[in-house]
């Protein structure tokens, strides 16, 4: 039987290509970071963000910025239980209320969240990309719901906190 001649040669070649190949690339990753490292300090990070990274959903820091928004009326479910709390206005621009808005947040994506499951689709069954997809634009949903509903439950958590 006999061998090819040449393969051991044309294998090993193949090898030295791909190693070069990934030196380059690392070479420009390298690159990349250093020119991002001199751009970006550590004094223009926003510190108090608590956001994970990649995570896309909007959050509600910017949501109530006015000084009305210092003394808020309580709206929604949390009117109702104002009278027992004895207060009838709120700070929506501080740190609680901002959490307590990311807690409504979460109870309107679970709910949400059952909402889809309900639903029967035309094409059958999704890939990973649209799944994936379709969570992220439903995160949205949840957050525009949250800031625009008015249901309330960000008051009244806010209400029991702060007592």
């Amino acid at each position: 039987m006999t061998g090819i001649t040449g393969l051991g040669s044309l294998t090993q070649s193949s090898t030295v290509l791909s190693n070069a190949k990934a030196r380059a690339e690392d070479s420009r990753f390298d690159d990349l970071v250093k020119s991002a490292q001199s751009t970006v300090s550590s004094d223009k990070v926003l510190k108090h963000d608590t956001r994970l990274n990649g995570d896309i959903a909007s959050d509600f820091s910017s949501s109530h910025v006015s000084k009305a928004d210092k003394s808020a009326r309580i709206s929604g479910f949390a009117a109702n239980t104002a009278k027992a709390h004895g207060k009838k206005t709120i700070d929506k621009t501080s740190k609680l209320y901002e959490k307590s808005l990311e807690l409504e947040s979460f109870f309107v994506k679970m709910m949400v969240d059952s909402m889809r499951k309900t639903v029967t689709k035309a094409n059958g069954d999704a890939g990973f990309a649209q799944k994936m997809y379709e969570d992220m634009l439903y995160d949205e949903y949840t957050t525009a719901l949250t800031k625009n509903a008015g249901f309330g439950i960000a008051d009244a958590i806010y209400l029991e906190l702060s007592r």
